[in-house]
């Protein structure tokens, strides 16, 4: 019993040890690829979002290979998303370019603001795969100058980097009142 203790250790030893020198294209694919679509219709209710852009994007977007299921949101600040998730094993890329291709399609039928601004269209989780807190050790930094910081520093060169489809940012913005 003892020696086969021994060897039991010794595997996970090696194994721990090995997990470090998997490249991370072997790992597995945890979550369905799932690609984004976001615009912006500035000064639009959500009700009219969802009636000139939601809709029209949606109807578009039905019948795409290997896709699972797709949801949508319009809100009172004239953001129009929608989160399409695809099967298991389907190559984000492709994914992204088939979306981008029934999204030309549909182009023509959104508001002109709409298409003046653009639509962005990104691969995207619903998880989260990294969390970074911002700390000023020294305290010359309060949270709305940690966040200025990392939206003007950090998030830009993190964007850069190959593989990463979005960064996000979170905590306190700076904001001005004007009393007339």
């Amino acid at each position: 019993p003892v020696f086969a203790w021994v060897i039991a250790l010794v595997i996970m030893v090696v194994g721990g040890l090995a997990i470090y020198n998997l490249p991370i294209t072997q790992y597995p694919p945890i979550a369905p690829p799932s690609i984004r679509v976001g615009c912006l219709y500035p000064g639009a209710s959500a009700e009219t979002v969802e009636d000139s852009i939601t809709q029209i994007i949606e109807q578009q977007m039905t019948g795409l290979d290997r896709m699972l299921y797709m949801s949508s949101s319009s809100d009172s600040s004239g953001i129009s998303q929608l989160q399409l998730t695809f099967a298991p094993g389907t190559d984000p890329d492709i994914a992204w370019t088939k979306v981008q291709n029934k999204l030309q399609l549909a182009m023509a039928r959104l508001p002109e603001t709409v298409q003046q601004r653009g639509v962005s269209v990104r691969k995207s989780t619903a998880n989260y795969l990294m969390i970074v807190g911002l700390v000023s050790e020294d305290g010359s930094m309060n949270d709305i100058d940690l966040r200025d910081y990392s939206f003007s520093t950090i998030q830009p060169v993190l964007a850069r980097v190959p593989g990463v489809g979005e960064v996000e940012g979170f905590g306190g913005e700076y904001a001005m009142r004007l009393w007339l």
